[in-house]
């Protein structure tokens, strides 16, 4: 028998990876026709 609590982050943590593997998806096709050399930049500085 599963717990309330822990079903409850289960489908939080489906509901979070769901959209972001779209989004992931969408962004690597759109990553080679706007380049490499940006994103790369706008991550390390996001870091900083």
């Amino acid at each position: 028998m599963t717990k309330p609590s822990s079903y409850s982050t289960m489908t939080m943590v489906i509901c979070l990876i769901y959209p972001m593997s779209k989004w992931i998806s969408t962004y690597s096709e759109l990553l080679p026709s706007i380049g490499i050399p940006p994103i790369a930049t706008s991550l390390l500085g996001s870091l900083d």
